[in-house]
């Protein structure tokens, strides 16, 4: 046994000296700026590093350290919901009216750099959604923009805590734009650059920070990239939709509200993919979904086909099952660090084993799609040829053994790593790997030997850190003392793990002979990783092509366990039978679906109903289906069309609990405050119950004046409200349609919540006063409160007059109506007789409606005031219903249209007798009916 130690001494003291000179002879690879001076030698290299966001200060590094940041690091899943990665972000601004702001984003984990120049707004918002899609773990800022403080800095600094980044200050030198265009040559993949370098002309600013970005990670993080060894892309502004940060949490795209690691949010929900990259893929999706009708339809006839193809679809999932991170892998192949060390060298050979079952499942996903019809699944299925993968394997086969499989149990990667290099290409190699199987066999026999001489049942157990230990369960020791003989004791609850000095000794020994055995295997490893990066760009092509098939596959996974439709794009939102798609999965109860329906005439939908009746997942649904159907995913639905939405807000309530609504008023107007200087036409926006956080009159005037300003921006905007007035005011201005949520409440004390959607506003006059009643409260309470209500309500209607100008509105509305029909005929499929008809009838509906609006001009001159009653019947008061049809139905749901109370009552005035009979003819029909017949008329109109 003394014999043993002093070899296993000597054995150790070698191995070291050995393992340090040879690190020390590695060879690295020189960049732009290297050949006059070394990358590790950081002098002159002056960063400054902000402490972690939630203190808000910064402390000032000493010049010339390079020491990055040393906050600590991000664990877990951010609070966007983001997995852990080490993402590199670099920013620069121009100063003037309209700034323009570059960026550049160096993803460490998977080998890939984002280039972008945008053309921002004042406010710095399309910025801001850049960052929080990528989620930066540092973000590095031109130390000049710190003092004074520039606009952008100060942006930045606010949302830090919300992005999850730290911010480091960089010296202006080191922002250089030829600097830049250098690496550009340099570490792209050969067979991009001269495209990159195209695209990315006349770019200065984004082209800066990649300069930036990558000298930070050279010489601030000791890490440097071989040539044409990065994948560098640039990514214009345009081509996307933007989703703030304060939509992304109302909608709960990424992450739930109320539990961070719940699935319940859209990401979680279309989040069956099988690999790594298909899930960050679609992360990065949900956050920033297309807006390029083309490949929108791409997908979408991928994913019809792999949802119809049984066969392909599982084939395609089962051979994406045991895929690793391949970006991790490929980008660990690619980066060299300046210091090398053992734990570099160990991690060399996992990269190459996981490599080699890459290079190996990639022929499966070949075959699974064979037969593929769809243009995208062709693509990605020839990015897969052998062609392109022989040569790879060929390589690998040349210096890996055939049976080396990558294992996840420590024990098993080891041994995997010792014999990974095949034997016969080094003598000492050979030497190395005896020594190390001798010390394994002798401390597995030694802890047998334990067992039988103490008559214990041991367990032989292996971890990185302690190596080999021993476990066995208290109650085994039978009343007696652990012996002595056993050290490092830990006990676990009723689990006993110890050690022995002898096995502590053993594990020394097969350690140093691991190590001897990967330093040997070294040259053989970097000559095989060399040769590997000559085909890193069609490698890293292929990881994209994988990521985007698992993508495609997880949407089929979702699809066919749910019904779901294959959307279409077009100039009208409509949908029939919608559903919220989150609200269906976590729910077991049946959900009741419900239509959309809007066009430029339809654009302002108010949305009123007794509290909880659905109104804020219905307009949330409307947003959600949005977004599945921009990132290529099929709908909640019995037929959808949707415009292409380039900008989507959500004003939506998230806090209703008194806690939370401390500073609600000032939230809620900071938020919408944010969506006036940025709305648009081609934009969505959803507000839930604006307004509520103040005194109900400066509620109403203030969600009334954002209310107009939101019809003026054209945009396509669902309004949730308990303001009645609102509704009623606003139901004279062109493009505001009324809606309400349909409740039951026939019955006393008794509320029944039917879920569904219907033409008007809400008709129930006290449905806060019954649903007091059934919580219940006490019953003199809300006999009182009754008592008032129906004082004020008195009160009121007394005031109520006609106004000449209501009057001119409701003839512009119907003249807009009328147009918006004749578009939709002239479209439409119907020829002849059959359209001559409708005409006849539209003109018709036209001539009544029209002159029961004189009558109203002629009586609001006169000031005559019309009887309460009378008021409010038919459409006085209410909502101007479009002519002949109901909001939004088609020349060929006419036989299934109906006429108001109103109309009834004009047409029997009317001197057209034979049109007198045919208006008799036509029968009233459900309000919720005609709402669910708007959806037909994109089909029925083209």
């Amino acid at each position: 046994m003394a014999a043993n130690r002093s070899t296993s001494t000597s054995y150790t003291t070698g191995t070291r000296s050995t393992v340090s000179t040879r690190l020390a002879n590695r060879p690295t690879t020189s960049h732009p700026d290297q050949s006059t001076s070394n990358p590790s030698n950081t002098t002159g290299y002056n960063g400054t590093t902000t402490s972690r966001p939630r203190t808000g200060g910064r402390s000032t590094a000493r010049p010339g350290t390079a020491r990055p940041s040393t906050a600590r690091p991000r664990t877990g899943v951010s609070t966007l919901g983001a997995e852990d990665q080490e993402i590199i972000c670099a920013i620069s601004e121009s100063r003037g009216i309209s700034p323009t702001v570059g960026l550049a984003f160096v993803n460490l984990d998977t080998g890939e750099a984002v280039l972008s120049q945008i053309n921002d707004r004042q406010t710095y918002v399309l910025t801001i959604h850049k960052l929080v899609v990528f989620n930066p773990s540092n973000i590095l800022v031109v130390s000049t923009a710190a003092t004074p403080k520039s606009k952008l800095f100060s942006i930045i600094e606010d949302n830090l805590e919300d992005i999850g980044s730290h911010l480091t200050l960089l010296d202006r030198r080191y922002w250089a734009e030829t600097t830049g265009l250098e690496y550009i040559q340099q570490l792209a993949f050969a067979e991009d650059a001269e495209a990159l370098k195209t695209a990315v002309s006349g770019n200065y600013y984004a082209v800066c920070c990649f300069a930036s970005v990558l000298k930070y990670v050279e010489r601030g993080m000791a890490r440097t990239f071989p040539f044409h060894s990065l994948r560098i892309k640039y990514e214009p502004p345009e081509g996307s939709m933007m989703i703030d940060l304060s939509t992304i949490r109302s909608l709960e795209l990424v992450q739930n509200a109320n539990d961070p690691k719940s699935k319940a949010c859209l990401f979680g929900l279309l989040n069956e993919t099988l690999t790594p990259m298909g899930s960050r893929l679609l992360r990065s999706n949900v956050l920033q979904p297309l807006t390029n009708e083309d490949t929108l339809n791409t997908r979408w006839d991928a994913l019809e086909e792999l949802s119809t193809k049984e066969e392909m679809f599982f084939g395609v999932r089962q051979a994406l099952k045991p895929f690793l991170d391949v970006d991790k892998t490929l980008t660990q192949l690619i980066l060299v660090p300046v210091t090398p060390q053992i734990k570099d060298v160990e991690q060399a050979v996992n990269n190459v084993i996981m490599l080699k079952q890459f290079v190996g499942l990639i022929q499966l996903v070949f075959e699974a799609l064979t037969g593929a019809r769809s243009t995208m699944l062709q693509e990605i299925r020839s990015l897969c040829v052998s062609e392109t993968v022989q040569p790879i394997q060929e390589l690998i086969n040349n210096t890996i053994n055939e049976d080396t499989t990558y294992a996840s149990q420590p024990l098993d990667l080891r041994n995997q790593r010792t014999y990974a290099v095949k034997s016969g290409v080094n003598g000492l190699l050979d030497v190395a790997r005896l020594t190390y199987k001798e010390a394994m066999t002798d401390a597995l026999q030694h802890m047998t030997d334990l067992a039988e001489e103490y008559n214990l049942p041991l367990q032989r157990k292996f971890e990185n850190g302690r190596q080999f230990f021993m476990r066995l369960k208290a109650d085994e020791l039978e009343q007696r003392d652990l012996p002595a003989v056993f050290i490092n004791v830990y006990r676990k609850k009723d689990i006993i793990e110890c050690q022995t000095l002898d096995l502590m000794k053993r594990n020394q020994k097969i350690a140093d002979a691991h190590i001897e055995v990967l330093m040997m295997s070294d040259q053989s490893v970097q000559g095989l990783i060399a040769d590997v990066r000559e085909h890193m760009s069609a490698l890293f092509r292929i990881c994209e092509g994988i990521a985007m098939l698992d993508m495609l596959a997880s949407f089929a996974q979702v699809v066919t366990s749910q019904d779901y439709v294959r959307p279409a794009i077009s100039e009208t939102l409509a949908i029939r039978a919608g559903r919220h798609p989150i609200r269906e999965k976590i729910h077991s109860a049946k959900y009741i679906p419900n239509d959309v329906y809007a066009t430029q005439q339809t654009r302002f939908q108010i949305i009123t109903g007794c509290n909880m009746s659905g109104k804020s997942t219905y307009i949330r649904s409307v947003a959600l289906m949005t977004v599945m159907a921009q990132i290529g995913s099929f709908v909640p639905a019995q037929y959808a069309a949707f415009p292409l939405i380039r900008q989507l807000f959500a004003r939506v309530s998230m806090d209703d609990n008194v806690e939370a609504n401390v500073s609600t008023f000032a939230a809620e107007m900071r938020e919408t405050a944010f969506i006036l200087r940025n709305v648009d036409m081609q934009s969505m926006a959803i507000v839930d119950e604006l307004g509520r956080g103040t005194s109900t009159r400066d509620g109403l005037a203030i969600a009334l004046a954002i209310a107009e300003a939101l019809v003026e921006s054209r945009a396509l905007v669902w309004f949730a409200t308990h303001f009645r007035d609102l509704a009623n005011i606003m139901a004279e201005r062109a493009g505001v349609v009324n809606l309400h949520l349909a409740v039951d409440i026939s019955e006393q004390d008794k509320m029944e919540m039917l879920y569904r959607i219907a033409s008007g506003t809400v008709q129930e006059e006290h449905y806060g006063l019954k649903l007091a009643r059934v919580v219940p409260l006490p019953a003199d309470v809300v006999e009182h409160a009754e008592l008032v209500a129906r004082t004020l309500e008195l009160q009121v209607r007394r005031r109520k007059k006609r106004s000449l100008a209501v009057v001119q509105a409701r003839r512009r509305k119907l003249l807009l109506n009328l147009r918006e029909h004749l578009v939709q005929a002239k479209g439409g499929r119907m020829e002849g007789a059959e359209l001559t008809l409708w005409l006849r009838d539209l003109q018709r509906e036209f001539v009544v409606r029209m002159t029961a609006l004189d009558e109203q001009a002629g009586k609001a001159e006169a000031g005559v005031e019309e009887d309460d009653d009378e008021v409010e019947d038919g459409l006085a008061d209410g909502e101007e219903e479009p002519m002949g049809v109901q909001r939004g139905q088609s020349p060929d749901d006419l036989e299934e249209g109906h006429s108001t109370m109103e109309v009834e009552r004009l047409r029997k005035r009317s001197v057209q007798q034979e049109s007198i009979a045919d208006s008799e003819a036509m029968e009233p029909s459900d309000d919720s009916n005609s709402h669910s017949r708007s959806c037909r008329s994109t089909s029925a109109a083209g």
